[in-house]
Order: structure tokens, then sequence, then C-alpha cells
């Protein structure tokens, strides 16, 4: 996928207040779950960095008709190497479900630990392509407000599940593609 436009401030805003309703709709009826079977599941990438599982979040919305995976990175701005400040961040990140889980697409993600680069990566499955693409698109704004811009990425994966793209995309590799998972 190349780099999308952000969506512009009013329609983000607007995104984001049916994102908030979707996740009160899906508490509401208890179809978003925090299931513990993954956490401290390590995760290698090709740029060499590895990351743990802290905390997975899941929909239960019926079948998924078009996966796609999506992986999203970025560095903190004031965090840096400092322990307390991630542990801090990873302990408030739970309030950012209402940034995604409302999404239409959304099925799952993976939130991971702050690799040795400092990058937080999340991994996530969507039914949808586009899904994907318009969620990345609004994500854009809360993610300038806490992250260095030039750490911001994402790529998206058609036809791949969660768990199909964390056993490893088929194709060439350089051996430095920041959001392909390999073999740990």
């Amino acid at each position: 996928m190349t780099t999308p436009q952000p969506l512009p401030w009013p329609e983000a805003l607007k995104a984001f207040g049916r994102c908030l309703a979707g996740v009160v709709e899906s508490l509401r009826r208890r179809r978003l779950r925090q299931p513990s079977s993954n956490i401290g599941r390590v995760i290698a990438f090709a740029d060499g960095t590895r990351a743990a599982v802290y905390r997975e979040t899941v929909l239960h919305d019926g079948p998924v008709t078009e996966p796609a995976g999506l992986i999203v990175c970025f560095r903190l701005r004031w965090v840096k190497g400092n322990r307390l400040a991630h542990r801090l961040f990873r302990i408030e990140s739970v309030c950012n479900t209402i940034l995604f889980a409302g999404f239409d697409g959304f099925v799952t993600k993976l939130w991971m630990t702050a690799d040795g680069n400092n990058l937080y990566r999340g991994v996530y499955e969507w039914d949808g392509y586009d899904s994907a693409g318009d969620y990345v698109r609004a994500l854009w704004w809360p993610l300038m407000a806490v992250a260095q811009r030039d750490s911001i990425r994402f790529h998206v994966v058609a036809d791949s599940t969660r768990e199909t793209l964390l056993a490893g995309v088929p194709g060439e590799s350089d051996g430095h593609e920041w959001w392909r998972p390999v073999p740990c």
C-alpha cells in the first residue's frame, strides 16, 4: 500500500466518533475481549528486532470474508529508553482501544512492546483491505500527537489473517523490512 494522505481533520474526528460509538456498542454486547493466550509471545521481524505481545484485543463479530493483515509502527516522542515511561505507556494504552476497535472491519490487534529501537508495533487483522487503509488514514492524527513523525509507518498485506502474516509472508525479502515477521 502506498502512503495514504491523512483524512482531513474534521473527517478524522467524525471517524473516531463513530469508532467510539462502535466500541461502546461492542462492550455493551460483550463482543470485545482481551484474551491472554498470546501475552508474552515474542515476534521477530526482518529488520532484526523482536518484540513481545503485552495485550491482545479481539472483536467477536462474525466470519471474516476479506482478511487483511496490518502492521503499524511508531516511536513515542517523549518516552525514549525510560523503562518506567514505557511501562506507564503500556498501562495507559488500554484507553487507546477507543481509537481502533470500533472501526469497520476491525478483527484483532496484538499490542507489541517497544523493540530494541524503541519502536512500538501493532499487529492487526482487518476484514477488508480498504478498511485497514481507512483506519490508517484516521490514525495519523492521534499518532502525530504522541509519536515522532518520521517513525510512523504501516504496511497492509491483502489476503492475510493475522496468523498467516505472523507465519511469514511469501515473496522476496531483503531482510530489512521492518514490518515482515520472520521465524524466531
